[in-house]
């Protein structure tokens, strides 16, 4: 077969319209981030209960979650190498993998330094497998279109909190041993190896390793696929002249068009983590020390969180209609002001209400970073960099928890939530004044489309 210096594969997949394909791999990765979901907050939810039963206290709990977060940090990193060697849908396969085998092995755990230890390598795979999932809708859908599909599996996806919440709220009150079945729960990811073979490598990291073979073959099937089910399809842009490429690597931090955008997204994945974490990994636990039941923290927990679908279905009617960046800045000052009101209130009701926003807005901030951070870097450094940003953020809670311990033991309940309310606000600030637009190149990409669209359409691009 002749060589293929380029595939075009960015251009011919972005004229694509959204197809059965499109809507496949959005199921599968919403598969995955459900258990991702559901599994992410199971120490937060049975940690009222551990305490008890082994008797650990505040700061037991603070090393796990620390701990934890240096799992998640250096699962990222490796899933951004590995997802440039290895592909990203192996890659995908294996993180997916790797944290429900932890998340079972948290079943058998004896005290609360072995579940500490499997919490950690739990946490690592959990990390890993969300940067390579929003790399790869990121490279396979539309420029057009990809935030809203990247926030329709967030939506399905994070139905996994409020419903292991709820789960949770049912049967840890069972027995002694039966918070255990919690993360029993979170390891039926294991089941997305029913998707992967549906799936389809990115065209995009196939071109960028030079395997432009295996990159035609895979555009090909995807646009027979679009083409039988729309017909034509309009031409693709012509590729544009590139400039020298950089190697893939740790030596692309020396370039600047990669070093800045990872900087950036770094201060926001540290004050996202921070800012939600501190909240969601503590509300449970500092509810009950501040007297309400274990029963009733839970439960009151396990509301809030039924508005994490409806804030990612809120990013999805936002995303592409606006600019990501200012929707990022508002949304995050929205969840600064819900989480302060929430310290500042003991009342059932109110606790609700704030939570409740809590988890709408963030969750929808979360479904815009997913779709926005990709954008920021071409084909070679979007892993890598998305990778680095992604584990510094869920590095630097590994202090966090010992910051909200700190607070809370020195100053109290109400100054812990001051402190996550200034954290968001900070990085909104340093959005609105440092992060770049991206919306007017996503309306080029949409304008290109229809265009392309009459008497030039062709079923496929040799």
């Amino acid at each position: 077969m002749q060589h293929i210096p380029t595939t075009n594969a960015a251009n011919r997949l972005d004229r694509l319209p959204i197809t059965k394909f499109h809507k496949r791999t959005v199921l599968a990765v919403a598969f995955a981030y459900f258990f991702e979901f559901a599994d992410i907050n199971t120490f937060a939810i049975t940690a009222p209960v551990v305490r008890e039963q082994w008797g650990a206290d505040v700061d037991h709990v603070a090393y796990v979650t620390s701990l934890s977060f240096v799992g998640m940090f250096i699962g990222a990193v490796v899933a951004g190498g590995l997802a440039d060697r290895l592909g990203r849908k192996r890659t995908l396969t294996l993180t997916t993998l790797w944290f429900t085998v932890w998340s079972f092995a948290c079943v058998f755990a004896w005290d609360i330094w072995s579940l500490g230890v499997y919490r950690v390598l739990t946490s690592a795979g959990l990390s890993a497998m969300t940067v390579v999932a929003v790399v790869y809708i990121s490279e396979l859908f539309p420029s057009a279109k990809r935030g809203k599909f990247q926030a329709y599996a967030i939506v399905v996806g994070i139905c996994g909190t409020p419903v292991t919440n709820l789960i949770a709220s049912a049967v840890v009150p069972m027995s002694d041993w039966s918070w255990r079945l919690v993360y029993l729960w979170g390891s039926l990811g294991a089941l997305f190896l029913f998707f992967v073979r549906r799936l389809e490598e990115s065209p995009q990291w196939l071109e960028s390793r030079g395997r432009h073979e295996e990159a035609e073959a895979g555009l090909a099937r995807i646009e027979a696929l679009a083409a039988a089910e729309h017909g034509p399809l309009p031409e693709p842009q012509q590729p544009k002249p590139k400039g020298p490429s950089v190697k893939p690597g740790l030596g692309m931090l020396k370039d600047k068009k990669f070093l800045y955008p990872t900087i950036l997204l770094s201060v926001l994945w540290i004050t996202q983590t921070i800012g939600f974490f501190g909240y969601s990994s503590w509300a449970p636990t500092l509810l009950a020390a501040e007297g309400v039941s274990v029963e009733d923290s839970i439960f009151y927990v396990a509301l809030t969180t039924v508005g994490a679908p409806l804030g990612s279905f809120l990013a999805a009617m936002v995303t592409d209609r606006f600019e990501r960046k200012w929707c990022l800045v508002v949304f995050g000052l929205v969840i600064a002001a819900s989480g302060l009101l929430y310290g500042l209130t003991f009342t059932p009701v109110l606790i609700v209400v704030f939570g409740f926003l809590v988890n709408l807005f963030e969750r929808g901030y979360t479904a815009l970073a997913y779709a926005y951070a990709p954008e920021l870097y071409g084909t070679e450094g979007r892993s890598l960099g998305t990778s680095i940003a992604y584990g510094l953020g869920r590095l630097s809670n590994a202090v966090g928890p010992l910051m909200i311990a700190g607070v809370y033991n020195g100053i109290g309940y109400q100054a812990v939530f001051m402190v996550i309310a200034g954290t968001w606000t900070l990085g909104a600030l340093v959005l609105a004044l440092f992060g770049p637009a991206t919306r007017r190149r996503r309306l080029a990409a949409e304008a290109s489309e229809t265009a392309g669209t009459g008497p030039k359409a062709v079923t496929s691009t040799p």
